[in-house]
């Protein structure tokens, strides 16, 4: 019997199945400052102590996405070692805060099976939740992947599609315990700009742009122990469909969100990840850019100093943003990579 583990193939997938995923992680602040020098992320919450203080925090809580890649991570050897593609995303919501010395865990159940048309690959729908030392949920999302099957010739399961939701409804948004704005360094944070100057329709264009060099999207996949073949082994990768590793789409969304602080830097905490789209495939040596249009702006319950944005994100490759390529009539502008639908949080 083998010792060693090649990931699931679509047929090892059955409805309802939990898979309790290995390695939980203590996050260190080693891990924070990595992902900042990844990223150039610049949201002042997640690096400055008495910033974080002055909301109402004990301390400054790691960044979302930071966390999100941590969880994710945890669920690849699991879910999508043997996947042709991250296909979307949905029903994401960010429940606690994580901190450093915080040890994150996950577990998947899988809700939906499809069996695709080739019948060489199947699409695997999972709702992952992650945990940290006290077992209190600080995480959970749905995402649905393509993955390849053992054989062909393989029966596949009756289909079964989960409906999602279109988008966490605000009211169901977590507030962290004891947030308060009053304080709140607009400085600090490096803009002026509150809930209320933002509008519905509006568009930001990001401006700066951030060329991925091979390095670095490895370095990140690595701290996430993101373990797909698809971004590390260029032996194997150089034979497949593109030629070389593809860059993780996870980092591409921490590169989009550090790219929306300049016109977006006191949506100060991601709430919640209502759906994303990997567009098209990106490489090392491709320059990301990013605009985002606000979808809607929510009232929280029983908040008047604090509101909610939904955001659109979208990120490009070596195409500035300024006319705001996005959806044409035959799908997508070609330099779109992805498309991201989140809330966020702001002071009023």
């Amino acid at each position: 019997m083998s010792k060693t583990v090649a990931g699931n193939f679509f047929e090892d997938f059955k409805l309802g199945q939990i898979i309790e995923h290995a390695t939980p992680r203590t996050i260190g602040h080693g891990d924070v400052s990595l992902y900042v020098a990844l990223t150039g992320s610049r949201f002042a919450l997640h690096c400055s102590e008495p910033f974080a203080h002055d909301l109402g925090f004990n301390r400054a809580p790691i960044d979302d996405f930071l966390l999100f890649h941590m969880v994710f991570g945890k669920t690849v050897p699991d879910v999508s070692l043997n996947a042709v593609a991250n296909l979307g995303y949905a029903a994401g919501r960010f429940l606690e805060p994580a901190y450093p010395g915080d040890t994150v865990a996950a577990v998947s159940e899988v809700i939906g099976l499809k069996e695709n048309s080739n019948r060489e690959t199947g699409t695997v729908y999972v709702r992952t939740t992650g945990t940290n030392q006290h077992d209190d949920k600080v995480l959970e999302y749905c995402r649905w992947v393509m993955v390849r099957k053992r054989d062909k010739a393989n029966p596949a399961p009756a289909p079964i599609v989960p409906q999602l939701p279109e988008a966490v409804p605000a009211s169901a948004l977590a507030v962290p315990d004891g947030l308060d704005p009053e304080d709140y360094d607009y400085i600090g944070a490096g803009a002026p700009h509150r809930w209320d100057a933002y509008e519905i329709g509006e568009k930001i264009d990001h401006v700066d742009g951030m060329t991925i060099e091979e390095a670095e999207h490895a370095l990140a996949t690595r701290l996430y122990q993101n373990t797909a073949k698809v971004h590390f082994n260029q032996h194997t990768e150089r034979e497949g469909r593109f030629g070389r590793r593809l860059i993780y789409g996870g980092h591409v969304i921490s590169l989009a969100r550090a790219l929306s602080f300049n016109g977006l830097a006191n949506a100060f905490k991601i709430a919640a990840l209502n759906g994303g789209r990997h567009v098209a495939p990106c490489f090392a040596g491709d320059t990301v850019y990013a605009w985002t249009e606000v979808l809607d702006r929510a009232e929280l319950p029983g908040r008047d100093d604090l509101g909610a944005l939904r955001l659109r994100t979208i990120a490009t490759k070596d195409r500035a943003c300024a006319d705001f390529p996005g959806r044409v009539e035959t799908g997508y502008d070609p330099s779109v990579i992805l498309e991201l639908d989140y809330w966020a949080l702001m002071p009023r």
